[in-house]
């Protein structure tokens, strides 16, 4: 499981990017590099962190899940995953 402090500063830059994304979207849109400048950092959707739903892991994350693939095989093995199951040949 990832810190506490970790996840409440991922969830913080995601409201902050859907808070500004209009803004940005204009500024960018008309060029205006020095207003682009001027809005917070963490109004960037790069500094958005992609964290496994379930621990808040991110390293080894699964876009196409949305998990970590620790978590991927565990619940895969368990039949939670619809469309997925252990491969054999």
């Amino acid at each position: 499981m990832a810190k506490k402090s970790q996840l409440a500063r991922n969830s913080k830059r995601i409201k902050t990017v859907a808070r500004f994304a209009v803004k940005r979207a204009t500024l960018k849109e008309a060029g205006d590099w020095e207003g682009l400048q001027k809005l917070p950092k963490d109004a960037s959707p790069i500094r958005v962190k992609n964290r496994c739903a379930v621990t808040g892991r991110g390293q080894g994350y699964m876009r196409h899940f949305g998990l970590s693939r620790i978590q991927f095989r565990e619940m895969a093995r368990r039949g939670e995953i619809p469309g997925v199951k252990k491969s054999s040949w």
